[in-house]
């Protein structure tokens, strides 16, 4: 599998949820073949130590992701991170094994789901 796709270091929350994760699940054929016929919904919350975190939602559903500035009520996944860690996964300086063992990142839902996440994001 070819080295995954890097968001810019600079990208905002809202962008890389709404845009850069559907472009790039869209345009890349074996990434949708892997997710198959999985069908989810998964929240992201965002936190810092200033202000309150802020939630982001994937839909994905017949190979393809759609993202969203809030949360459903339901989720099958919740992600909390803080967003210096999530730049940190992004940039690949840090897996998402180590930032959960760390306790960087919080898992709550289909944890089996959880396995599929490097699918979705690379």
């Amino acid at each position: 599998m070819p080295e995954r796709a890097r968001p810019p270091d600079d990208i905002s929350p809202l962008d890389f949820f709404t845009s850069w994760i559907p472009a790039t699940v869209a345009q890349d054929d074996e990434r949708r073949r892997r997710l198959g016929e999985t069908e989810a919904a998964l929240v992201f919350v965002l936190w810092d130590l200033e202000a309150e975190g802020s939630a982001y939602t994937l839909e994905i559903a017949a190979g393809s992701v759609r993202g969203f500035a809030g949360r459903v009520d339901e989720p099958d996944l919740e992600i909390e991170v803080d967003e210096r860690t999530w730049r940190a996964l992004n940039r690949g300086e840090i897996s998402a094994p180590e930032a959960l063992l760390q306790r960087r990142l919080r898992l709550k839902g289909n944890l089996i789901l959880a396995l599929k996440l490097h699918v979705i994001l690379g």
